[in-house]
Formats: structure tokens, C-alpha cells, sequence
């Protein structure tokens, strides 16, 4: 049985967009994974550790078959594979996945908590979230797009397409 699953993706080192890009094509290539939706990048004001670049970010839904926690650890071993270091809390990346969304799930285990627990007071999240899935639910937060008016002022910014990408 399969379940659509929702991961935040954001970087600011080493060519962040391309970062992320490389991320949401390697979304879909998961086993039993399909990629049904992402959003555009975002560019973001870093958040806790402020003296660092900004984020690009996106959004992705991925159709899969992955149960939670194989789908996170799936999500970690493409973190590692971008140069992922985890040295203090909000550092720098090359590279975050941030499993948001599993369906409806609602949880809290070691590791891993569902929906992700800070997803509704981040427009990085939210903005990216609602340009592929407008009517999102949060389990146990409501409607997605209600919780966006508490995120003015937090520096999100829609970066236009590439020349290559309007062109074809």
C-alpha cells in the first residue's frame, strides 16, 4: 500500500540550488518511490544559527511504498551522500531532508516525529508546501495555509526559474 509522504528540502553550501535539484530527482529514484509534486526554490534567512548563508528550499511530495522510518533513513543516506555534516544545531548544509509529512500519521518516536514538529511556524516550509498542495491538513495543526499569517516576516522569497527551464 502506498502513502503520500511530504519532505522539506533546504541547503546553503556547495551550490545549494543544484543541491536541491539533485535531491528531488534522487527523491524519485527510492525504492517503491515515485516523485508526484515539488515546488519552485525558495530562498530563506537562515533560522537559530544566524551567521551563515541563506537557504534554498523546496517542497517535494513522493508517492511511496517506504514505511516511515525506512523512508527517513532513506532520506539520511542522501543527505550523507551530499556531504551532510551534522556538527551543531542549524549549521550550515550541504543538504537537509526533512521527512514533514506520511499521510495522515501522527507520532512521536525516537528519531522521528510526525507531522514534523516546527513545520507549521516556518514559511520556508509552508510557502513551498501550499504552491503544490494547497488545501495541505497538518495532522493535529489544521489547514497549512492558516498557519502562514504567523509566519510574516520571516524572509521567504519564490527565486524566479531558470532561463533554461522558462524556455522549454
Amino acid at each position: 500500500m502506498s502513502v503520500i509522504a511530504t519532505i522539506g528540502l533546504g541547503a546553503n553550501l556547495n551550490d545549494p540550488a543544484a543541491q536541491v535539484e539533485y535531491a528531488l530527482a534522487e527523491l524519485g529514484r527510492l525504492p517503491g518511490t515515485r516523485l508526484v509534486a515539488r515546488s519552485g526554490l525558495y530562498a530563506s534567512a537562515p533560522v537559530g544559527y544566524v551567521d551563515q548563508p541563506d537557504f534554498i528550499n523546496a517542497v517535494a511530495q513522493v508517492e511511496t511504498t517506504l514505511a516511515p522510518r525506512a523512508l527517513l533513513a532513506a532520506l539520511l543516506d542522501i543527505e550523507h551522500r551530499h556531504g551532510r555534516e551534522r556538527s551543531f544545531r542549524n549549521a550550515p548544509r550541504t543538504l537537509d531532508l526533512d521527512l514533514l509529512l506520511y499521510g495522515a500519521a501522527q507520532f512521536h518516536e525516537d528519531g522521528l516525529t510526525l507531522p514534523h514538529p516546527r513545520m507549521h511556524e516556518r514559511a520556508f516550509v509552508l510557502l513551498p508546501l501550499l504552491e503544490i498542495d494547497p488545501d495541505t491538513v497538518i495532522p493535529g495543526r489544521g489547514r497549512a495555509a492558516d498557519r502562514l499569517p504567523a509566519c510574516s516576516g520571516q524572509g521567504v522569497t519564490l527565486l524566479p526559474l531558470p532561463a533554461a527551464a522558462v524556455n522549454a
